[in-house]
């Protein structure tokens, strides 16, 4: 039987006339499509730039963009907040286009937090160009970029679009050959703003701080412009990114199409122990109704295995199609080239299902999405949005499916829909100050300019820091200077995408005569994904480990056709090394401060696909990782109701609940912060639990958390009491216990601490 193409709202409307569908549709909500609002194209815009909107039907700008032109021509720097499809390239396209028309030797490097996405933005630019007709040099600069036309990109491209990475590591060690950039340099452009956080935003401050440096030793002061998604604080995080004064454009001109969320809950296996059939498996199936009607679709999923699932099940059903490529899997870990492949069969229609991790919120062109499904909630209200932008583009009518998990915030918020609708999006945090961070872009800085006595970095005063290198033998100092006197040129070893500084490369050895790398994998990842005998999935394709060579960080795969996929359990150790905050409260404290972790893999399981059965384990030889970072702590008396035993089950189901709501009060990824608890602490031996940075130094996330202890236990709290399992569930304290009443003693603790702060 033939597929029927069918509209996103004929199906919408068909769902809910199916019984079992509409018993799963916890709320349907709709924003409705907004006309836009316009400003006249500016009188002293350069002739050829109006002709080349004119061909493309553009007779005036959006509001925001004729704001942005505006601030630009005025030299004020500037941050763009508008939603996706809101043409906020434009918001820099022309003010930089207008610049270099006007003085020929004006320079602009835009920045962009993926290769794909500068890739992306060249078609667009060079189209804009083109029909200008005028002679402006573009030019992509990054790892791809052929030996032979470097030096012509260094001396004559008026616009270079690259990323932080090769900025750190390939242009700003070598700014004597880019004189001509650093000398006329009038605009920096950092596209999705919104993506610098965390560990990565916090090495990118650095990137732009040493950046802005040379910049002064060149005697230019380049404007910066920034877009992003929305997000709580973008002003502050663009004036901390880039130690300037920025001016806000957060209202868009732009129109918007009819969108339509579907909050979907998989339904009830077991009601008294709260447990709901899989949520990749109803995924799988709705993505199928999708498909067989002709509705092109992005799924996200949170994970590498999550994507690789959905696309060997999706896959299922057209593998009596030769070479079928309408439904695939896009990640980090794949290839440039494959991913431009995927992209392009997204554009031109050929790629009918498409599922990915969260790499595809950014801005990369990929077409007319008409529907997005989100394998659970994404863990922060701004990768929402993001997420559901990349459905539906103007006036087109989107479908946005929202499929709840079994787990404590996912409940939450398919719950409570309008959290979703009337929520602030998230702050989104760096910590510039970061004392490790700091110190790997100091020599960095070192390598590129000497400094002299009475420089200032950026916002920091460095002569003690400067003194510190001279003494590992890093620096030497003359009378007022200090000078670089390594043999290496120090950001060769500094990674701005995670604490790690090396991934493993993933080397397929199916067919001994050709072995080729498949992709790569950072290294506190590969600990529980890549040790040997576990499954790697590569575009529904199954790969076995057979070797790690943890030393030379290559993992040696075959390809395999199994039943099953693998999941691994890290063992923390926690110790506390200073304490920097306290508060002591009636009967307990909360601190923050240094401490060390020890995290260990110790086994792993195969878990059958369809039925997610456990069907086999196996140890996981590999050294433990250390790290320092830093963390807040509340410890309180035990309670003495509890036996030890009791107590140790009861403070995992209060962390596991106090895990999954930090999203909704800070802006970060989900393995940003990890909550341990210890039934007896090792510096003061009672019952504690700790929430701690992911990242060596930390990043201020924990810090954040110490402020909100008490909001937090009371979201918990509520949340535990409110779910209507009768002794525990996945959905509140995270599974079912083996004494009496686990779900009530956990709610006792929470009051019992909730209770101290009155």
């Amino acid at each position: 039987m033939l597929s029927k193409k069918k509209t996103v709202d004929a199906l919408v409307a068909a769902w809910q006339q199916d019984a079992a569908m509409a018993e799963r549709i916890e709320a349907i909500r709709t924003i409705e499509a907004t006309a836009a609002t316009y400003a006249p194209l500016p009188s002293d815009m350069q002739p050829s730039l109006v002709k080349a909107l004119h061909a493309r039907g553009i007779e005036q700008l959006y509001t925001h963009q004729r704001e942005a032109f505006d601030y630009a021509m005025a030299g004020q720097s500037f941050t763009a907040i508008t939603p996706t499809a809101s043409g906020k390239s434009y918001c820099y396209h022309l003010p930089v286009l207008q610049t270099i028309l006007t003085n020929r030797h004006a320079r602009a490097l835009y920045l962009f937090p993926t290769k794909a996405l500068a890739q992306d933005q060249k078609s667009d630019l060079h189209a804009l160009i083109e029909a200008m007709d005028e002679e402006i040099l573009s030019y992509t600069y990054d790892g791809d970029t052929a030996p032979g036309i470097r030096q012509k990109v260094r001396k004559a491209g008026h616009i270079i679009m690259t990323n932080p990475d090769m900025l750190h590591s390939g242009i700003l060690p070598h700014h004597t050959k880019w004189v001509s950039l650093f000398e006329n340099l009038q605009y920096v452009v950092i596209d999705e703003l919104h993506t610098y956080k965390g560990v990565f935003g916090s090495h990118v401050a650095h990137v732009i701080r040493r950046l802005k440096r040379i910049c002064a030793f060149y005697s230019s002061d380049p404007l910066f412009i920034c877009t992003s998604a929305t997000i709580k604080n973008p002003k502050e995080l663009a004036e901390s990114l880039t130690n300037t004064a920025h001016a806000l454009i957060a209202k868009s001109g732009a129109p918007t199409g009819k969108k339509t969320f579907v909050f979907y809950n998989p339904p009830m296996l077991h009601p008294a122990f709260g447990v709901r059939r899989s949520a990749v498996l109803e995924v799988r199936d709705i993505a199928k109704q999708l498909y067989d009607a002709h509705i092109q679709t992005i799924v996200f999923a949170k994970s590498r295995v999550r994507v690789e699932m959905l696309v060997t099940y999706l896959q299922a059903f057209t593998k009596h199609q030769l070479q079928d490529t309408t439904i695939r899997g896009y990640r980090g870990g794949y290839l440039p080239s494959e991913r431009r492949v995927i992209e392009k069969g997204l554009r031109d229609g050929e790629i009918r299902t498409v599922v990915s991790t969260n790499a595809l919120e950014l801005g990369v062109d990929i077409g007319q999405l008409q529907a997005c499904i989100m394998t659970g909630y994404p863990g922060n209200i701004a990768s929402a949005w993001q997420q559901a932008g990349r459905a539906g583009r103007r006036q087109d009518s989107a479908l946005i499916i929202y499929v709840a998990q079994s787990t404590a915030l996912d409940q939450y918020m398919i719950e409570h829909p309008d959290f979703f609708f009337g929520s602030e999006p998230e702050e989104a945090r760096i910590s510039p100050d970061n004392m490790l961070i700091l110190m790997d872009h100091l020599k960095c800085a070192a390598f590129e300019l000497p400094f002299r006595t009475n420089d200032l970095y950026g916002e920091f005063h460095i002569e003690e820091l400067l003194d510190y290198l001279v003494d590992e033998h890093v620096l030497f100092k003359t009378s007022d200077t200090w000078h670089w006197m390594n043999e290496r040129f120090p950001a060769h070893d500094i990674s701005l995408r995670s604490a790690a500084q090396e991934n493993v490369v993933i080397i397929d050895q199916s067919v001994p005569a050709h072995t080729r790398v498949i992709g790569e994998m950072d290294t506190y990842s590969a600990m529980t994904l890549l040790h040997e005998e576990a499954i790697y999935m590569h575009q529904g394709v199954q790969f076995q480990v057979e070797t790690l060579d943890w030393d030379e960080k290559k993992a040696f795969v075959r390809q395999v056709d199994v039943d099953y996929f693998t999941d691994a359990n890290l063992a923390v150790e926690l110790k506390v090394m200073s304490e920097d905050k306290e508060l002591v409260l009636s009967d307990a404290k909360i601190g923050f401060g240094d401490v060390s972790l020890l995290a260990q893999a110790t086994i792993f399981k195969k878990i059958r696909f369809d039925s997610h059965d456990n069907i086999g384990s196996g140890p996981i030889h590999l050294p433990p990782m250390e790290m320092h970072t830093t963390a807040t702590w509340l410890s309180f008396t035990p309670p003495s109701q509890l036996s030890k035993e009791q107590l140790t089950d009861v403070l995992h189901y209060v962390a596991y609940t106090i895990n999954s709501f930090i999203p909704l009060f800070i802006h970060c990824d989900r393995a940003d912060v990890h909550v341990v608890p210890q039934v007896k602490a090792v510096h003061n031996e009672l019952p504690t639990i700790f929430v701690y940075d992911s990242y060596p130094g930390g990043i201020g996330l924990s810090e954040k958390v110490y402020d909100m202890w008490r909001p937090l236990l009371e979201k918990a709290r509520e949340h535990i009491t409110r779910c209507r399992c009768e002794n525990g569930c996945p959905a509140c304290i995270g599974a079912q216990a083996t004494f009496d009443e686990p779900k009530q003693q956990a709610i006792r603790v929470m009051t019992q601490l909730r209770e101290l702060f009155n």
